[in-house]
């Protein structure tokens, strides 16, 4: 039996032998607060403090959602919880942000002056941008509870899009609101159990793609879950776009407005199919590629977030550890080789050490199933 057991943590009351009678039980109720001033400065309050740093070099990732700056120069990324660039070509990859929150998701604005991101820097789940000439922060969204995902610009730049939700598993809706801030609107909100995600504007940002289901998730998923819809933000009204059995998710619009590319399943795997807009024929542009997250609740969408290159010639999408740029004519994808020099500060070590007896009597701490 090992000597250290991290995860059994018991409270003094719970221990065996501290159970009260009745009448002791009720006396021992404080009428009040009577906790200690001594105790209540001990507690800490959100933001942790960092006690340690892990270092380390890599050149791969999990689950990397990027985009292409409108200049087509440099590719942003999420790792690890923060935010890095690196140039179309490839190479040394420069910390955009850094410490304990943990921010993702990120999207460069039209003028690529700045980059969007969703962080929880201020204890709860929010919108946030990032100068990145002078590395300023601005929050957009405020709020504890909610959460948000898949952020996105209007092609103006004046409104940031996003799908938010007001709890941890609820459904997420289409929402939007001014780079400036304030209580934003909420664009699909019937039926209550539909769930909009992955927002992706037509170049007149007049349409609104994105992908929907009824419910976050469920057990034993049966295929479809997801399929492809467009809000029009003149009208108000809806159109469903996809029928796939393998669901249809995470859509992505070229710069020039001619192409659609999305996520879907094939048998067991998951690869991206391309539409021509105009003609609306579809083939596949890559499969397999990463494994999407249709049953689970996909809190960073179900698949990681991709781009075109500004001249709408090439998808620039995240598998299989690596970043790939991919030819829409067909061509043979190329990785965009990165390295990144990873300093990751996380917060104080929750294994306490403490002695087991190995003899062979023991007090039992739990009974279960009387």
């Amino acid at each position: 039996m090992m000597g250290v057991a991290g995860s059994m943590m018991v409270a003094p009351a719970a221990q065996a032998g501290s159970v009260l009678p009745p009448t002791a039980a009720v006396s021992a109720l404080p009428s009040q607060d009577t906790t200690s001033e001594s105790t209540q400065e001990t507690k800490k309050s959100l933001p942790l403090a960092a006690e340690r740093t892990i270092s380390f070099s890599t050149d791969e990732g999990s689950w990397l959602s990027l985009d292409v700056s409108p200049d087509g120069q440099t590719i942003v990324f999420d790792l690890l919880g923060d935010l890095y660039t690196v140039p179309l070509e490839g190479g040394q990859a420069t910390a955009l942000t850094s410490g304990m929150a943990f921010d993702g998701q990120p999207r460069f604005s039209p003028d690529g002056a700045k980059v969007l991101f969703v962080s929880d820097r201020d204890g709860g789940e929010n919108l946030w941008t990032i100068d990145l000439e002078t590395r300023d922060t601005t929050q957009i969204t405020k709020g504890k509870t909610s959460r948000y995902e898949s952020p996105e610009w209007t092609p103006d730049g004046r409104y940031v899009a996003a799908s938010k939700g007001d709890d941890r598993f609820g459904p997420t809706k289409l929402w939007m609101a001014h780079v400036d801030g304030g209580s934003g609107v909420t664009l699909v909100k019937e039926p209550r159990n539909l769930r909009t995600l992955g927002v992706a504007f037509t170049p007149d940002g007049r349409y609104a793609w994105h992908a929907e289901r009824r419910g976050t998730w469920q057990y034993n998923a049966i295929l479809p879950q997801y399929q492809l819809a467009m809000y029009d933000r003149d009208t108000g009204q809806r159109f469903t776009r996809t029928a796939r059995y393998g669901s249809a998710f995470r859509p992505t619009i070229s710069p020039d407005g001619r192409w659609l590319v999305y996520g879907s399943r094939y048998e067991d795997q998951t690869g991206l199919r391309i539409r021509e807009l105009e003609t609306g024929e579809e083939r596949w542009l890559a499969y397999p590629v990463q494994h999407d997250d249709q049953e689970s609740v996909a809190s960073r969408d179900v698949l990681p977030g991709m781009s075109f290159t500004p001249d709408s010639r090439e998808l620039v999408t995240f598998y299989g550890g690596k970043i790939w740029r991919i030819p829409i004519d067909g061509g043979t994808p190329r990785a965009v080789p990165f390295s990144v020099e990873v300093s990751l500060p996380i917060g104080p070590k929750l294994a306490f050490e403490y002695d087991i007896d190995d003899g062979p009597n023991f007090t039992i701490r739990q009974i279960r199933d009387a």
